[in-house]
């Protein structure tokens, strides 16, 4: 199953924010409204789709095989 890939930009973006704020020693950033719902889009995005992937790792049936093991002991 192919899936688009995510639209991270707008987290990116907030993380650097948060470091350059970070290291100027600024005590709170800024966010306008555009931007935090592009956050917030791209992080319900981001987390939908790692719950979908461990949904489908946890429903996946397990492809085990029994493997017979034969030992004779040898002979010296």
């Amino acid at each position: 199953m192919q899936t688009k890939p995510i639209n991270t930009a707008p987290l990116e973006r907030l993380l650097l924010q948060i470091k350059n704020a970070d290291q100027s020693q600024q005590k709170q950033i800024t966010v306008d409204i555009a931007g935090a719902k592009e956050i917030a889009y791209s992080l319900g995005t981001v987390l939908a789709r790692l719950a979908g992937n461990y949904e489908s790792l946890l429903i996946k049936p397990s492809s085990e095989q029994e493997i017979d093991i034969k030992v004779d002991g040898g002979g010296l």
